[in-house]
């Protein structure tokens, strides 16, 4: 999801949360009406920064507060001298209150209205003000009519708030949602707006505090954090005189016949991102392409269980699952690896072996899984997992007792505390194999450099999401060791080594 220039706060809420901050602010002696004029002059600050040369705006307008802010917006571009239509799917003697005064004043601007109908002619910008942050069941009837219009008019859309139809605490899409090119948010952030399918519907984000006083906003614990530069957790940096033996040592354990590539990128990320000492155990078919590749790396061919405990003694974090497999091998790696009490990081088959229930990780740990592993790790769809990611990430952390990272478009970090954080970086280049395996291996190197499983998980996400989505921008064709190289440079620019 591309952002305006605009700096957006590092903190999320639940739209129930926004809507408590708003009421507390009327409260506290803003009247609503007002908060709604400052909410229409940030679009309409907004619209005419995207299309300054559109003349003509089409308002579809609700029937609660997010209508009244439509209205508004109409009020704003007639006496700029635009041409501006009130599309209305609640009638005018429906409304009341602040929605009430916002029609009167969009009438007394010259505003022209008329009620939704199939056939309404949609024209210039179209202003979505149909639903807000509230709804809670799936769009049907006239506004899934007008949601549909929106979409297939190819006009640029600006959607008040949230796109309508979009989840404001998930992401998810209830029935059908407006895809806006434009969103303008106010207040606070919302946490729909970074996840689920979020992505593909708000287009460039703008958010607007609407002065609202910061000791009222302070008094609503926000639902996440959203990772950005400057709020990152970093490790510390290093003094002329360390050595190795203070940075840890990563153990992959992973790579069964035909899948090494797996494991071998993950030593190598787990090197590059500053471990002090990378190890990797793997089939011995693998020992020779491991040795070529990756010299610095110590590779043991391992074909028994029997050999890995010496290599887990000598480690301070395993990273395990990349390419490792289900069969017999895995298995029994998995299973020595589970009785160790060394922090671990699990992806891919140790995750589909987590799920079966015979194993479970050491506290300290993190697990990665992507929609269809969590929703394995559950015992529930993965539509059920998309459908409210926060709650699965949430979830897995509790279950499991340990840090989760739940995957996808708005990555989200959680742990069994209930702490919860979300990056929105990335691209979608990223949808190739082997970029679970470089993630691993950053989460371990963090891990190994004293970093605490949350925040090593935080950095490590932002870290591969925003080089994949530098190196994504290339285009097509993006490769898994691609990032390797993106994260080392980002690495360096926030957490810069030298002390």
């Amino acid at each position: 999801m591309a952002q305006a220039d605009n700096p957006l706060p590092d903190v999320l809420y639940t739209g129930a949360q926004v809507r408590d901050l708003d009421a507390r602010l009327i409260a506290a002696g803003t009247p609503g009406l007002e908060l709604m004029q400052r909410a229409a002059n940030a679009c309409w600050r907004a619209l005419r920064l995207r299309w300054p040369h559109a003349a003509e705006v089409t308002v579809l307008a609700g029937a609660g507060n997010n209508g009244a802010d439509g209205y508004l917006i109409a009020a704003l571009a007639r006496r700029a001298g635009w041409h501006a239509t009130v599309i209305a799917l609640a009638p005018a003697d429906k409304l009341t209150g602040d929605a009430a005064a916002a029609f009167a004043e969009a009438q007394a601007a010259g505003v022209q209205c008329q009620p939704w109908s199939t056939g309404a002619a949609l024209r210039g910008v179209l202003v979505d003000a149909l639903l807000g942050t509230g709804l809670g069941r799936e769009v049907q009837g006239v506004y899934a009519q007008a949601i549909e219009a929106v979409n297939t008019s190819g006009l640029g859309v600006l959607a008040v708030d949230i796109p309508s139809g979009l989840n404001a605490d998930t992401g998810h899409v209830m029935g059908t949602a407006v895809r806006a090119d434009l969103t303008v948010t106010f207040i606070a952030l919302k946490l729909g707006l970074f996840t689920g399918e979020a992505p593909t519907l708000v287009g460039s984000l703008v958010f607007d505090d609407l002065n609202a006083d910061a000791s009222i906003l302070a008094q609503v614990k926000p639902q996440a954090t959203l990772l950005k530069p400057g709020g990152l957790p970093l490790p510390a940096p290093r003094v002329a005189t360390a050595h190795k033996g203070q940075f840890g040592r990563v153990l992959v354990i992973g790579g069964e016949r035909g899948t090494g590539g797996a494991a071998i990128m993950a030593a190598e990320s787990a090197l590059r991102t500053g471990a002090g000492m990378v190890s990797l155990a793997t089939r011995d078919v693998h020992l020779a392409p491991a040795l070529t590749r990756l010299p610095e790396v110590m590779t043991a061919a391992v074909d028994s269980a029997n050999q890995l405990p010496a290599l887990i003694k000598a480690a301070s974090v395993l990273v395990v699952g990349p390419g490792m497999g289900t069969g017999a091998w895995g298995r029994s790696l998995l299973s020595v690896a589970a009785s160790s009490q060394t922090a671990q990081v699990w992806d891919a088959d140790a995750l589909n072996l987590l799920s079966e229930g015979v194993v479970a990780l050491p506290s300290g740990s993190v697990i990665t899984p992507h929609p269809g592993e969590a929703a394995r790790l559950l015992g529930m769809s993965t539509a059920d997992v998309q459908a409210d990611r926060p709650s699965a990430a949430l979830a897995l952390a509790r279950k499991y007792g340990n840090v989760c990272v739940l995957k996808g478009a708005g990555s989200l970090i959680a742990d069994p505390d209930g702490r919860l954080a979300l990056c929105d970086r990335g691209h979608p280049a990223m949808a190739t194999a082997g970029l679970g395996d470089v993630l691993s291996g950053v989460i371990g190197a963090l891990l190994a450099q004293h970093m605490s499983a949350f925040d090593a998980a935080c950095l490590g996400v932002w870290l591969h999401a925003t080089a994949g989505e530098q190196q994504g921008a290339k285009g097509r064709g993006l490769a898994a060791v691609d990032l390797i190289p993106a994260i080392r440079q980002l690495l360096e620019e926030v957490a810069p080594c030298k002390a």
